[in-house]
């Protein structure tokens, strides 16, 4: 992968946004801008919102919460986690999350290698508008299957936010 690397700067506002399982993505750095190497997204997660318990087979995922609280499943541990907290889930370990019910979820989530942008953005639809709540509901079926395309592995449904990750 080549490209021009040229320093730049995004505004809070900036950034290529879509919808993604019910949350708002505004990429900040792709793999087009890393030569593969990273992808940094800045996430809104709706209070309550859980994805489905899934790995991923070639990225590590990492988490900087910015805003909200949330509570992270990874390989059996539970990880909470609030503003200025970072988590790191690594490679190939199931895990799910669920936001807080008080607020929703600010948070840069960063990916290595690049990569899981282009399956957000398969996943998902333009955002022309960015704040929440999101469109519609998701076809799991449809989801296992872009998932399984990137290299990611559904391996359950979303926990509940009373019963926890």
């Amino acid at each position: 992968m080549t490209s021009v690397n040229r320093p730049y700067v995004l505004t809070s506002d900036e950034g290529r946004a879509f919808w993604f399982l019910g949350n708002l993505v505004s990429v900040k750095a792709a793999g087009t801008q890393t030569r593969g190497r990273l992808t940094v997204a800045e996430f809104l997660n709706p209070a309550g919102f859980a994805p489905p318990l899934h790995r991923h087979l070639d990225e590590d995922e990492m988490f900087y919460v910015l805003s909200g609280t949330v509570r992270f499943r990874c390989d059996g541990e539970e990880l909470a986690a609030g503003p200025g907290d970072f988590v790191l889930l690594p490679v190939g370990l199931p895990h799910t999350f669920v936001v807080g019910s008080e607020e929703p979820l600010r948070c840069l989530q960063i990916t290595t290698p690049a990569g899981f942008e282009d399956f957000a953005m398969d996943a998902g639809a333009p955002a022309r508008e960015r704040r929440l709540p999101a469109p519609g509901p998701i076809d799991p079926a449809a989801l296992g299957h872009t998932a399984a395309r990137h290299h990611i592995e559904i391996l359950g449904p979303p926990p509940s936010i009373h019963t926890g990750p």
